[in-house]
């Protein structure tokens, strides 16, 4: 795997929740934050602003697509000047639709929804990303992601046979191609970050090595010559541009890695300890306690409900917070 499409299989739990909404007249929404979880918002029809809590209002207009990576609260509405009316927003918000699509061309229409995150962590990746990504689909290189877009417009306004099946992928499709715009376009305005690292030969090659890898022995020389660069100079730019030196990353991969393992999958221990480069349960055991601060089976038994089926664990909503 690619380092996105990797960081995207580990971080993300369960499946996309969206809501179609039609917003008539002056109308203004305030939205509760959600921790764990990467908001979204899709303009289909006319024209809102966006306001966020700390930062200048966004005009959105039919085809934009703002997403919200760090789940914080903010305001949607017609005018800036909208006295807003709260309510929460999360992973289950398509459970409570303000209202059905089906409304005059006057109306703003919007799908609404959230990504929800897996409980051990934000990947570092999406720790660099804006309070608000906004993305106008009209622009060059972003025709994949307006054809996304319109498709999405397509089946929630029209729902077919099918469309249950479609819009979940089609929302994993939108995530993809939304952060893949924001790290084309943020590479050329930073020397330093994950836009930068996934565009640097040297460092991308360590990335991807340790991603594609995660059970080989790997070293700060041994990834060094996979970048092409002594062991210093590598180790420092790695370090400058992903903001933990390489050894400290491979074992925070290797631990997230380990911890979706246990969460999704009935592998023993001794199977999950090989696949993330450990020689022994007990060896594994104490590194993920010393970044979980909980026994691997400990954790493995909070993750799933008596008699719950771990493909189900896909399905909870959660409301915890991040942990580092």
């Amino acid at each position: 795997m690619d380092v996105l499409s990797d960081v995207l299989s580990v971080v993300r739990a369960g499946r996309p929740r969206s809501a179609l909404v039609t917003w008539q007249g002056s109308w203004a929404q305030q939205f509760s934050p959600v921790p764990g979880a990467v908001g979204f918002r899709v303009v289909v029809r006319g024209s809102c602003v966006l306001v966020p809590a700390d930062a200048e209002p966004v005009r959105l207009v039919a085809g934009d697509v703002v997403l919200l990576p760090h789940g914080r609260g903010h305001v949607l509405a017609d005018s800036p000047a909208t006295p807003p009316t709260a309510r929460p927003c999360g992973p289950a918000a398509e459970d409570h639709p303000l209202a059905l699509a089906d409304a005059s061309e006057s109306s703003t229409v919007t799908l609404c929804g959230a990504y929800e995150l897996a409980p051990e962590g934000l990947h570092p990746l999406l720790q660099d990303l804006p309070e608000v990504v906004h993305l106008d689909t009209r622009a060059d290189g972003l025709a994949e992601l307006r054809t996304v877009v319109d498709m999405l417009g397509a089946e929630s306004v029209r729902p077919r046979l099918g469309t249950d099946a479609a819009i979940p992928a089609l929302l994993d499709m939108l995530l993809l191609y939304a952060l893949r715009a924001w790290f084309d376009s943020a590479r050329t305005k930073t020397g330093t970050g994950w836009a930068t690292a996934l565009r640097d030969p040297g460092v991308a090659a360590a990335l991807h090595a340790i991603h594609r890898k995660p059970a080989h022995p790997w070293t700060v020389a041994s990834l060094a010559t996979l970048a092409g660069l002594s062991r210093a100079p590598f180790a420092k730019r790695f370090t400058e541009l992903i903001g933990r030196p390489p050894m400290r990353y491979l074992t925070w991969w290797r631990m997230t890695t380990a911890a979706r393992l246990l969460r999704e999958s009935d592998a023993p221990l001794s199977s999950i300890a090989d696949a993330v480069g450990y020689r022994s349960e007990f060896a594994l055991a104490v590194a993920f306690k010393r970044q979980y601060e909980t026994p691997p089976g400990r954790y493995r038994r909070s993750a799933a409900t008596p008699g719950q089926p771990r493909d189900a664990l896909a399905e909870r909503s959660s409301s915890r917070a991040l942990s580092r």
